[in-house]
């Protein structure tokens, strides 16, 4: 009787001390999943932002959006490091909301001293096959500047802008550097009268304001006055806005030019 108990006893004792490192192995190998899985998760956490909030790209890369229907705008804002982790999500952006011209690559008031990511910049940029418009300003410094130098050498496209402290633009244009601050956040917005102009030399027309008064607001004028039957009047139409940042006017006028001319070479 007491020798069945003890060998119940040792049966039992080994039972249990064999099952202990096959629940060990499962907790491993679940918890060795768990830790890919969240790996994964974390490593699409960034592109998934970019992808849903541009403005979550990062203080190097500025906003990127699609103007005029048809030009893409990527802002930078600096040449620091990480800022080629955000520009192939951001063209990517770009390219599948439109069909794309061009992009104006807007370097004003960028600096930074980082030039590690520049020429995976340069290539990604380059590969898109499309005119770049590149703007500069007296702010656009240090690694920046010569991203922009670089670009141009690979003729990728113009420059546009006032001088920096040792490039000068290919298409110099004047403008005023609080208003382009102002730029920066609204291209639409009315800038400080007279101060942003095209520079003389030049063959492009100076920068004007545009009166989008329509016929249908001069015709209330007249029914105002007692001119005109009422009847008479038209339904008005809304005046399309227009881009007032003179430097980035220019390179969206350069980006639809060289897509026209694009154009005509392909017609028979």
């Amino acid at each position: 009787m007491i020798g069945a108990f003890l060998w119940g006893l040792e049966f039992g004792v080994w039972g249990f001390s064999s099952s202990i490192p096959l629940a060990f192995s499962a907790f491993v190998e679940h918890f060795n999943s768990m830790k890919r899985w969240l790996s994964f998760c974390l490593g699409l956490l960034p592109v998934v932002a970019l992808l849903l909030a541009p403005q979550w790209a990062g203080a190097a890369l500025g906003r990127y959006i699609v103007l005029e229907n048809n030009v893409g705008y990527l802002h930078i804002a600096g040449t620091d490091k990480g800022l080629m982790d955000g520009i192939p999500a951001a063209l990517i952006r770009l390219e599948s909301t439109n069909s794309i011209a061009g992009i104006v690559v807007d370097l004003r008031f960028a600096a930074g001293n980082d030039t590690g990511d520049l020429p995976a910049i340069e290539r990604a940029l380059q590969q898109t096959k499309l005119p770049l418009a590149i703007l500069i300003n007296g702010q656009t410094a240090g690694a920046s500047e010569k991203l922009a130098e670089d670009l141009r050498e690979e003729n990728t496209g113009l420059v546009f802008g006032s001088a920096a402290a040792n490039f000068q633009p290919d298409i110099p244009v004047r403008a005023n550097a609080d208003d382009e601050k102002g730029f920066l956040k609204d291209p639409y917005a009315a800038p400080t009268l007279g101060v942003s102009t095209i520079d003389l030399n030049t063959n492009l027309l100076s920068y004007v304001d545009i009166d989008h008064t329509t016929e249908a607001d001069l015709v209330r004028e007249k029914i105002k006055d007692g001119d005109q039957d009422a009847a008479t009047d038209h339904p008005s139409t809304l005046a399309m806005p227009f881009i007032r940042d003179p430097v980035l006017a220019r390179g969206v006028d350069f980006i639809k030019g060289v897509a026209a001319l694009r154009l005509a070479a392909n017609q028979p």
